[in-house]
């Protein structure tokens, strides 16, 4: 299974903007497709907020999860990046916060 670009639309996904919006175009055109996945794309939640990042993380997280080979590696690196840094930044402040305590 090839990994699959997340800016190409889903052909087995129908957008609810077919109901709605786009009515009386053919869902099964690849540019009518690709409109209504950008149509998608441009009413999610904004990005700046707490529940926006954590979707964002979901969304990494789906994403790592389809890919292969390379991308899936470089996706593991990221992660991982992410995690020694957070590793490092806890064990200093928990160093700093003890040798204060101790006086």
């Amino acid at each position: 299974m090839a990994p699959r670009d997340t800016d190409q639309p889903d052909p087995g996904h129908r957008s609810r903007l077919f109901d709605d919006e786009l009515l009386g175009l053919d869902p099964a055109e690849p540019e009518v497709q690709a409109f209504a996945a950008h149509l998608d794309r441009m009413r999610r939640e904004p990005s700046f907020t707490v529940e926006a990042s954590l979707t964002g993380v979901g969304d990494f997280a789906d994403a790592a999860n389809r890919a292969e080979g390379g991308r899936r590696w470089a996706a593991v690196l990221v992660v991982l990046l992410l995690l020694t840094g957070v590793v490092y930044v806890a064990s200093t402040i928990l160093t700093a916060v003890l040798t204060i305590m101790a006086g």
